[in-house]
């Protein structure tokens, strides 16, 4: 396989972000990830690949764009989470979301119809699962490359203009803390010990962002924390604890990117059962590579808080009515 053609499925980085406003919404940050299209035609085997390696190719002559590693795909589909047909759902479309930082994918397919070749692109939001889509024709005869680069140019203009429609507007750390809250206020809270390492590779880490971030979501709604160093600890109802990385991911116009991983465990400290597993991957721009670590490590943990929180509330009610 050229090294065109592995790069085609790799999940890509299009950076919209201004180097000097990348906060604001019109400016952030939005992972891609390009699958392999489909084809339904008599082109041969083999041109469904080569159709991603085209739109790859195509967008990749842009100065915004970044690669990250083949690795985040061959764990969708070791892990049967990506069935690579084509057709992707709004379920799978979150998944990937979630285990590869992307928050737009791009798959497709490609037909014949009597004379006609037909490229047909989906661009899929994993936050809001919004689908949009881009289409060119031509006669069969028509080089296929030509076409797909019209396509390539399609799918660019939605992405850049569209965006809005596709990727989840930002919610402020204290409307998504009021929604935890309203979500849990009925319920009794475990109180709760919680570990989260880190490790940021070839860096030394110092604080732990995505513990505090997890201690203070879990406070915040309502949650006991005992700190992991005390002797109460051993006495907290659940543990959660878990482990984090974050890698260097690119560097362009004085902005670095990390992209960070986390993944927790809560367990019954009382029976060792456990009683969810979650994980996040993120991806964060900023000055300094450490605060871009730290920012996408406490984002990554605040998208876990929310959900393994009510599910850690929901065990422990179902656990004191038996």
């Amino acid at each position: 396989m050229s090294i065109l053609s592995r790069f085609a499925q790799v999940i890509i980085l299009l950076m919209l972000a201004s180097p000097h406003s990348f906060a604001d919404e019109k400016n952030r940050i939005y992972p891609l990830a390009i699958f392999d299209f489909v084809e339904k035609s008599n082109k041969g085997s083999g041109m469904g690949e080569k159709v991603s390696d085209i739109v790859f190719s195509s967008l990749v002559v842009n100065s915004n764009i970044t690669l990250v590693d083949r690795d985040e795909l061959d764990k969708l589909e070791n892990e049967a989470v990506l069935n690579l047909s084509g057709m992707i759902s709004a379920q799978q479309a979150n998944q990937i979301g979630q285990l590869t930082g992307a928050k737009i994918i791009v798959t497709g397919t490609f037909f014949e119809i009597e004379d006609k070749m037909i490229l047909v692109a989906k661009i899929i939001g994993t936050e809001t699962s919004r689908v949009l889509g881009a289409s060119v024709k031509g006669n069969v005869n028509d080089s296929i490359v030509s076409l797909t680069e019209q396509l390539a140019v399609k799918i660019e203009s939605i992405v850049i203009n569209k965006a809005d429609l596709l990727v989840a507007k930002s919610v402020s750390k204290d409307s998504r803390i009021a929604a935890l809250k309203q979500q849990l206020k009925s319920i009794d809270k475990p109180s709760l010990v919680i570990n989260i390492n880190e490790h940021h590779i070839n860096r030394n880490t110092t604080d732990p962002a995505a513990e505090t971030e997890m201690m203070y979501y879990s406070i915040a709604s309502g949650f006991s924390v005992f700190d992991k160093t005390s002797a109460k600890s051993a006495k907290a109802d659940i543990q959660i604890s878990g482990e984090g990385f974050t890698e260097f991911a690119m560097q362009r116009r004085g902005l670095v990117g990390v992209k960070a991983r986390l993944e927790v465990k809560a367990i019954d400290q009382v029976t060792g059962k456990v009683i969810a597993v979650d994980r996040q991957t993120t991806i964060e721009i900023d000055l300094s590579e450490i605060i871009a670590s730290k920012k996408a490590l406490a984002r990554a943990s605040a998208h876990i808080a929310e959900r393994i929180l009510p599910v850690v509330a929901a065990y422990t009610r179902s656990k004191n009515k038996h």
